[in-house]
């Protein structure tokens, strides 16, 4: 299964609107609006990296309101990652503060980064990424105050990571 993740910039004010239509693009498995140096997040999973390319240039990249886009092609790396605790946490309400971190590392250490955020519970997911960045990954836990001891105590101390940027999802933004 390929796997994507595209970092967007939106017209100012249209990001529950771009979100909706995004999330109605199949092979879409996530779009949130975020804090940080990008508006909005899309995860995409297809059968083939072709049809991601189709998916980012052809549809995501032709939307009125997008400015920018920043693709990260995921690596094969998800199996560290168990999706039932995600799923199981969605369920019990306990996921209420969320973000992905995209990380440059030491040359050579997206792999060894990768099982270093394996060890951490609130990482729900991690890819290692080609593009900009290095590494993705996706935390989600109970508040704000965990998700940055989380971010500040257990992901920025790990060893070979250079520089993080973390981008916060705004629950506002969700269409009900």
């Amino acid at each position: 299964m390929a796997k994507a993740y595209v970092l967007m910039n939106c017209n100012l004010g249209s990001e529950k609107e771009v979100i909706a239509s995004l999330k109605e693009i199949d092979d879409v498995k996530e779009a949130h609006g975020t804090f940080g140096l990008y508006d909005i997040v899309a995860q995409i999973e297809s059968d083939t990296g072709e049809k991601i390319q189709k998916i980012v240039v052809g549809t995501i990249r032709k939307m009125n309101k997008i400015n920018s886009t920043v693709t990260l092609t995921r690596s094969e790396s998800g199996e560290l990652f168990q999706a039932s605790e995600k799923l199981i946490g969605m369920m019990l309400g306990q996921n209420a503060a969320q973000a992905y971190i995209v990380i440059h590392c030491d040359k050579g250490q997206e792999y060894p980064t990768l099982k270093n955020l394996s060890h951490i519970p609130e990482v729900k997911e991690a890819d290692v990424v080609f593009g900009f960045y290095d590494v993705i990954c996706k935390i989600e836990v109970s508040d704000d105050k965990t998700l940055q001891n989380v971010i500040a105590k257990s992901i920025r101390t790990l060893p070979n990571i250079n520089t993080s940027m973390t981008l916060n999802i705004i629950n506002e933004q969700e269409s009900s």
